[in-house]
């Protein structure tokens, strides 16, 4: 990707996360990035095409960050590893983290194949574990861990480690 389609992308992200992405042009997006319109239509298409970049983008980080948790094969670790992912997130990524939940929100789209995978390890770890209904403990925690980055991304935690801490405590880890 050249640095011009990374400053394009770059102010698309600020412009919708803070606009958001109804209310956003292209003209105010390739303002923003220094670059002309057509340059934006050129290498995205269109706006739709600017805001999918970005989507796999996230896509993308979200199946990074999952990864180490499903190639677990002991199932504590893989519920330890799922409890800790919100936790483990930096913050210089707050405000990528932040668009992407925007945009889940604004646009009403949950695409639920990207969780698969993890949902599929949750579900495994869980029958291993003996629990009664793995399926829907994999839903839970699933909620859960979604419920627990919006809440950091949001700064309403006071102290991050004691929820984790119990978290993991009521889990048995």
């Amino acid at each position: 990707m050249t640095e011009k389609q990374q400053n394009i992308l770059q102010a698309a992200g600020e412009l919708f996360a803070t606009e958001g992405y109804y209310a956003t042009a292209t003209s105010k997006v390739a303002k923003k990035a220094g670059v002309s319109e057509g340059l934006i239509f050129k290498h995205f298409g269109n706006k739709a095409g600017l805001l999918d970049a970005i989507l796999q983008d996230g896509e993308k980080r979200i199946k990074l960050a999952y990864a180490f948790v499903i190639m677990q094969t002991d199932p504590k670790e893989v519920l330890r590893k799922t409890i800790e992912l919100p936790f483990s997130i930096s913050a210089e990524e707050y405000e990528f983290w932040k668009l992407q939940y925007k945009l889940k929100w604004e646009l009403k789209e949950q695409p639920q194949d990207k969780m698969q995978p993890l949902y599929f390890s949750l579900e495994e770890a869980f029958s291993q574990l003996g629990y009664e209904d793995p399926a829907t403990e994999a839903d839970f925690l699933i909620q859960l861990i979604e419920g627990f980055g919006a809440a950091l991304l949001k700064g309403q935690f006071a102290d991050p480690d004691k929820i984790k801490a119990l978290t993991l405590k009521k889990y048995g880890l």
